[in-house]
This record gives structure tokens, C-alpha cells and sequence, in this order.
């Protein structure tokens, strides 16, 4: 078993950090504090055509695999971007996906190469303020009229919407107590963001002000139903094709912070003089990150089983949920300890080890809580009662 990278995955970590050797820690650290989306660093991305890694060449984009994009990930991540960073550009890498699989010859033409060229910024709604991690429970209502949907409900936690003009959309189509399953009835949608019809309520929160999150209110917002993607109460069954790959890109992000946390960390304690010596000379230094390298390596061969696992188009919702476990309580005390390593400087933002504590609870809540992944686990792999 080979657990090198290819000179092509290679290749692209390099290219990566190239790139982001343009945006320095000043250019993060002012973005952190005066928030604001990075346009800049999102057009450096587009422009060097990363943003469709994972879309199929006859679409604009690389046609590489879910390996290759977490690499990527990762790269950003580590550069010093941390989840401000990786956030900008991650719903371009999977997004779409169930528009290559499941969308028509039309839709892909037409929706693909505007997102892979950075023309097109979109937002994925989903999670709603009632249902939580609950998705089969949710009420937005899409009601078909004709030709067309009218979309009326209320999502929450949608990232990037203050910015996009697209948005990949799951509503229910058919009631809930109509269908025979409640994973039934359920419909999604890539259409424009018709802001005249959805209002955008900013959420503030304690990291990552740079991508924005966001609560929407859909009031009569039409959508053509050509902007149907599939067949109309099988969404759910097509957003299962992004889920994993979510997760496996977000644990890529989280171990690319925690990588960078504890290298700002093993710097300090190499030069910081205490009582006529390096603090790094002190196993109660030293044992901590240690033990945070070591944690970060095996949530790093986790990601890369789980990434290679689905490239394979084997089934991998098991090593996406202990990847994304694994990467988010290791990106988590790596983090922790990055500040505990610098004392009272930890918690100054010049240090920015603050930054990326505060950024690295997304990894670890979100998309799935690792109490959820756990619970998906005890199910899945080891045969026990579904316990929610």
C-alpha cells in the first residue's frame, strides 16, 4: 500500500500554496477583524481553474477525484487562510455535484462553467431552524404551478449567501404526511438568487467572519422547473451524493488548521526563552503537541482512506464520518494548544493562533456533529439500535 502522494497530487499541493502565498497572515488577520468577502482570493483560485477540481473536463473544469480536492483543501487551509479561506471556495469543490450526476446534458452546460470560472457564486440551503441534522423533517414548502415552483419557508446557516447569485435548494414538493417514507418527497434545485424574494439575515458568530452565514426567508420565490435537478421528491437521495464528500473536504480542512496551529506552535516554543531556556525544551511542551502531531497524522490517513474510498465509488460513509470525527477533535486540540503554548500572547490576534481556535469549531460541529458521526458508526459498522 502506497501512502505517498503522487507527483501529480504533489503538483497540486505546490500550486496551491503558490497561490496562497498571496494572501499573508496581514491579509487574514484584516479580513478576521473588518470581515467581508474575499473576492480576491476566491478570483486568484478561479483564474488558476481550481474551483472546478472535481467537475468533468467537458464542463471547464479538472475532472480529478475527491483525493485530489481534499489535498487541496488542506493546502489552503495550512497556507494561514484556515476555514476563512477554505470556506470562500468550498462549495465550488462538491457543491455541484448532484448536477454532474443527476443533472441533464442542459443543466450541466449551463450551470457547471459559470461556477468553475468564478462567474457564479453559489449557496447551499438545507438545514432549517425546527429540523437541525433532522433533514427528512423539513418543512420549506415548494409548490409546483405550471411550469414553475413557489418557494415559501425558511432556512438557516447558509454560508455565503450575502454574495451569491445562485442557490442549490432542498424543499419539499410533496407534504410530509403524504409520502410513504419520510426521505421521499423531497426536491432540489439549482436556480438564481432572486433576493427581491429571499431576505438575508447575517448571523453574527464568534469566527469566520470573512464567509458569512446567514438566515433566509423565502416568500413566494419562483423557481423554472428546469431548474429541477432530477426527478421531483428524490432530492434527498441526491444530496446523499455530496454528503460524504462534505465531510471528507471539511476533516481535510481541519487537519490543515491543526497542521498550522501546531507549526506556529513548535516556532514559539522554539524561541520563546523562559527561566534561560526555550520553553520547547520542557516536556510539558514538548508532549502536547507530540501528541497533537501524532493525532493530526492518523485524522490525515483517515481523510485519504475515506477520499480514495469514495473515488473508488465505493461505499464510504463510515470512513467520511471517522475522518471527519477523527480531523475534527484533532484540528480542535491542536488548535488548543497552539494558544496554551503561547500563554498570554495565545490569546493576542497578532499571534493569530486566537483565529484559528475560534475557526476550528466549525470542523468540529459542523456538518454533522461528531456525536452524530459516532451515532452513524455504532448503527452502521457495529450493528447497534439506531439510538435518535
Amino acid at each position: 500500500m502506497d501512502f505517498a502522494l503522487t507527483d501529480q497530487q504533489e503538483a497540486i499541493r505546490d500550486a496551491i500554496a503558490k497561490i496562497c502565498e498571496g494572501f499573508d497572515d496581514a491579509y487574514w488577520l484584516k479580513k478576521d477583524r473588518e470581515g467581508g468577502f474575499p473576492h480576491d482570493f476566491h478570483k486568484a483560485l478561479a483564474d488558476a481553474g481550481w474551483l472546478g477540481i472535481c467537475v468533468p473536463e467537458a464542463y471547464g473544469g479538472s475532472g480529478l477525484g475527491i483525493t485530489e480536492a481534499a489535498i487541496m483543501m488542506r493546502a489552503i487551509s495550512e497556507s494561514g487562510a484556515g476555514m476563512s479561506g477554505a470556506s470562500a471556495v468550498h462549495i465550488n469543490v462538491f457543491g455541484l455535484n448532484p448536477v454532474v450526476v443527476f443533472g441533464t446534458e442542459e443543466q450541466r452546460q449551463r450551470m457547471l462553467p459559470p461556477m468553475v470560472e468564478g462567474r457564479d457564486k453559489a449557496c447551499f440551503a438545507v438545514t432549517e431552524p425546527n429540523t437541525g441534522l433532522n433533514t427528512t423533517q423539513l418543512k420549506t414548502r415548494a409548490v409546483r404551478k405550471g411550469d414553475r415552483y413557489v418557494v415559501n419557508g425558511q432556512k438557516v446557516w447558509i454560508s455565503t449567501a450575502q454574495v451569491a447569485n445562485k442557490i442549490l435548494l432542498l424543499a419539499r414538493t410533496t407534504p410530509l404526511e403524504e409520502v410513504k417514507s419520510p426521505t421521499h418527497g423531497l426536491s432540489l434545485f439549482y436556480a438564481d438568487f432572486d433576493r427581491t424574494k429571499i431576505k438575508v439575515h447575517e448571523i453574527e458568530k464568534m469566527g469566520r467572519k470573512i464567509v458569512d452565514s446567514n438566515e433566509l426567508f423565502f416568500e413566494d420565490f419562483e423557481i423554472p422547473e428546469t431548474d429541477r435537478i432530477g426527478e421531483e421528491g428524490k432530492g434527498f437521495h441526491y444530496i446523499l451524493e455530496g454528503m460524504n464528500p462534505e465531510r471528507v473536504l471539511i476533516a481535510a480542512e481541519a487537519v490543515g488548521l491543526g497542521k498550522l496551529a501546531l507549526s506556529r506552535a513548535a516556532d514559539y516554543a522554539k524561541s520563546r526563552i523562559v527561566f534561560n531556556r526555550p520553553i520547547g525544551q520542557n516536556q510539558g511542551i514538548q508532549h502536547p503537541l507530540a501528541k497533537n502531531w501524532v493525532e493530526l497524522e492518523a485524522a490525515w490517513l483517515m481523510v485519504m482512506s475515506a477520499a480514495w474510498q469514495y473515488d473508488q465509488g465505493m461505499p464510504c460513509g463510515a470512513a467520511a464520518n471517522a475522518a471527519k470525527y477523527l480531523a475534527g477533535e484533532a484540528g480542535f486540540q491542536a488548535c488548543e494548544q497552539a494558544v496554551m503554548t503561547h500563554g498570554g500572547f495565545g490569546y493576542a490576534k497578532e499571534y493569530h493562533v486566537e483565529r484559528y481556535l475560534r475557526e476550528v469549531m466549525i470542523p468540529r460541529i459542523a456538518p454533522v456533529s461528531p456525536q452524530l458521526a459516532l451515532s452513524f458508526i455504532a448503527e452502521k459498522v457495529l450493528g447497534l439500535a439506531k439510538s435518535y
